[in-house]
Formats: C-alpha cells, sequence, structure tokens
C-alpha cells in the first residue's frame, strides 16, 4: 500500500469523495482524503492524484525544459551529486547515486518533531540548499518518499509519511523549485531499512527520501 500525490503550492484542496477520477487516465482511484480528513489539513497544499512518470516528463518538456540524452545523462547527474555533496556536508542528510539516480535520505529526527509533519525551522536552511541545487539544475524529477517505523497503526503510520513528504515537497517548491517536477509517495511503515526491533533501527526507518531521476 502507498499513496502517491503530486504537489501544488496554492490554495488548500480537500477532496471529500472516497473516490475520484484521474483526469489523465479516466480511472476511478482512491481519493487523498479517502484514509482521513488529517491530510487535507495540511496548509498550503493542493493534492492531486499522480499523472504518471510520462505525464509529468511531458509537462516539463512541453514547459521548455530540454529532456537529457546520451552522454548528457551521466555528465548532468555528476554535476547534480557533486553540488548537493558540497552543500549538504555536515547537515546529517546522506547522499546516495544509485546509477543515474540520486538519493537523499533525511532522518526524521533533524526534520520533524515527534509525530508531526511540520519542518522543523532549524531544517530550512538544509532545504534551502537542496532547492538551490535543484534550481540550478532543472533537467531531473524530483519524487519524495516518506516513511516510518512499524510504531501506530497502518493507516496512521501511511498518513503521517505522506503528510511529512508533502511538507518537504511544499518547502522545496515554495522556495522557487518548479512544482511541476514534484511527485510525492507515502511508504508508512512498509519500507524500512533497519529492523524496527530496536530503538536505533526504528530511528533509521523515520525519514524521507528525495530521489532525483534525469529529465529524458
Amino acid at each position: 500500500m502507498k499513496k502517491t500525490v503530486l504537489v501544488a503550492v496554492a490554495t488548500a484542496m480537500l477532496v471529500s469523495a472516497c473516490t475520484t477520477t484521474d483526469p489523465y487516465t479516466g480511472d476511478q482511484k482512491i481519493s487523498n482524503t479517502a484514509a482521513g480528513a488529517g491530510l487535507g489539513a495540511l496548509a498550503g497544499a493542493s493534492l492531486g492524484l499522480l499523472a504518471g512518470g510520462n505525464d509529468r516528463r511531458n509537462a516539463l518538456i512541453g514547459a521548455g525544459i530540454g529532456a537529457l540524452a546520451g552522454g548528457a545523462i551521466g555528465a548532468t547527474m555528476d554535476q547534480n551529486e557533486a553540488e548537493l555533496r558540497r552543500q549538504l556536508q555536515g547537515t546529517g542528510v546522506s547522499v546516495t547515486r544509485s546509477g543515474d539516480q540520486i538519493i537523499l535520505n533525511m532522518p526524521s529526527d533533524i526534520t520533524f518533531n515527534v509525530d508531526q509533519d511540520a519542518v522543523k525551522p532549524g531544517f530550512y536552511p538544509v532545504l534551502n540548499s537542496v532547492a538551490l541545487v535543484l534550481k540550478k539544475f532543472r533537467q531531473t524529477t524530483v519524487d519524495v518518499f516518506g516513511h516510518t517505523d512499524s510504531t501506530g497503526s497502518d493507516q496512521h503510520n501511511f498518513d503521517l509519511s505522506q503528510r511529512r513528504a508533502l511538507a518537504v515537497a511544499n518547502y522545496l517548491a515554495g522556495q522557487g523549485v518548479d512544482q511541476r517536477r514534484f511527485a510525492v509517495t507515502g511508504f508508512g511503515k512498509t519500507r524500512p531499512i533497519a529492523s524496527n526491533a530496536t530503538a536505533a533501527g526504528r530511528e533509521q526507518n523515520r525519514r524521507v527520501e528525495i530521489q532525483l531521476s534525469p529529465l529524458t
């Protein structure tokens, strides 16, 4: 189970029905608020259904952002990686390269208070640095993934993971990063990177990840 939404920084939109129609495919899907009204309460977030990788890519290319091809893909991602490592050194955010993708791991203890979805003000400078790199290198899509530990109910964890991912994405968009680049997914407790049997493991599992992929 996961929940994926597009991010728009405008006015908050509440979807009251349990199902809604994907405007791109016509498919009936579970609405973003079917799991509870808490998601709609995120100020400044407009929730929409994920249009899919091709639609996001086409929207960006249609807006005049050129796609990468051939050797430019690796070279551009190399530049992204180098700049992110320089900007994020010593912040507690790890930078991992996987092929042509870059993953930023943001532990929840430095981004959020316990069981809260508001980004800590002390973390703003870190996100500002990420935003600078995203604006400098525009030819990437940005997936923001929220994760929790196994404490609490599945529904609570899914909702919290999505709200936290939305908070990070909305902050970055608020710094001028093109919102059309974003998609947000809440995974709850379903993708642990450590054992939930220990406090140290649960701490590692509570995180937000940002995945940058080349626009091709």
